[in-house]
């Protein structure tokens, strides 16, 4: 198991000053569930490629239990990476092909044995066995190429790079549970690389978002949905995302054209110690049609669409478009609607960050 810091790291591909990774500071606990989120090409595979040490970073260090591994091969770091295709050889068995690691390693033949049988049970390999992996499914090939990466006991850490990318949804669930239970069992610091937020979500603890090559935020799924410390966050998370609105403030108050929607206190204060775009950002699973004349702002009703357990209806908002969850069996009706921003949900965003 490994605690894995990377200290003023960044990385350039070019001689142009663009970097891929901006410089940045992070730290992967020893034994914890990480998931690195972001779209293509923000940097994820860089990062993920200079920890396992197939890429030297332009600056900054890798330290991996607080030894500076920053100029370490692969090899000497002890950490496995699982690509985003199965990396197996089709001619071995699959009890070959999960031993490889270990007889590159000169570990025992009792104890090849040993590892293996475990990490296949764990895997439900057990009956393929003495199967060639050329004649597999997809899903039973990439359970190989997971395997090679967790049959070591000197692994510190365990990549994984979009692992699931050529596997059906049906078995994504199921291999994703299945990691989550070799991670509660084996206790290895697992970093799990993914552009998909049900992915990242329902794996790791802890999750990383990262936007054109920075981390814009770190923190459990819960942080992340309710409290999105950057507006790509609140717009990447959540489906629908978050509903960003350009605003003005009045004290504790977002003037959104002509509706004035209230804050919670101290929200403006704070706003008007920064500078920069002013934004107003709430969850579409927190807004709700008004009821028994509670407070609330007109809107004209656009589109609903019933999704079945629950319906998304768009709404218009002083030329400014809402979506809005409402509940199974919440009747919407006519043109127009009233819209209850609830203070302590209502998020301001300037320059576009949280203010807290």
């Amino acid at each position: 198991m490994a605690r894995i810091e990377l200290r003023n790291l960044a990385h350039s591909y070019g001689r142009n000053g663009t970097y891929a990774l901006k410089p940045l500071d992070l730290t992967w606990e020893d034994g914890g569930a990480y998931a690195l989120l972001g779209p293509s090409g923000c940097g994820k595979t860089t990062m993920l490629n200079v920890i396992s040490g197939l890429l030297r970073p332009s600056q900054g260090q890798v330290v991996i239990d607080g030894r500076d591994a920053t100029g370490l091969e692969p090899r000497a770091r002890n950490i496995a990476q699982v690509f985003q295709f199965p990396v197996i050889y089709d001619t071995m068995t699959v009890f070959d092909n999960l031993a490889f690691p270990l007889r590159n390693r000169g570990v025992a033949e009792s104890e090849v044995g040993t590892r293996v049988n475990e990490i296949a049970d764990m895997l439900d390999l057990g009956q393929d066995l003495r199967r060639r992996a050329s004649g597999l499914t997809a899903d039973a090939k990439q359970k190989i190429s997971l395997g090679r990466g967790l049959v070591r006991t000197d692994v510190a850490a365990v990549l994984f790079d979009e692992p699931l990318t050529v596997i059906n949804p049906h078995m994504k669930f199921l291999l994703r549970r299945k990691l989550k239970q070799v991670h509660e069992r084996l206790g290895i610091t697992f970093i799990y690389v993914t552009h998909d937020q049900n992915e990242a979500l329902t794996f790791a603890d802890q999750v990383v978002v990262m936007h054109d090559g920075s981390v814009v935020q770190q923190g459990s799924p819960r942080d992340l949905f309710e409290r999105p410390a950057h507006t790509f966050v609140g717009y990447f998370i959540g489906s629908p995302g978050m509903n960003l609105l350009p605003c003005r403030l009045d004290g504790d108050t977002a003037l959104v054209e002509g509706s004035r929607i209230q804050l919670a206190p101290g929200v403006g204060a704070r706003a008007a110690q920064r500078s920069g775009p002013v934004r107003l950002g709430v969850r579409p699973e927190f807004l709700r049609l008004a009821r028994n004349g509670e407070p609330s702002i007109g809107a004209e009703i656009a589109a609903v669409e019933d999704l079945g357990n629950y319906s998304v209806v768009t709404v218009k908002l002083d030329g400014h478009v809402l979506r809005i969850k409402v509940p199974e069996g919440e009747t919407v009706e006519g043109t127009t609607c009233q819209v209850v921003f609830p203070p302590e949900h209502t998020k301001i965003y300037v320059d576009e960050r949280l203010v807290e």
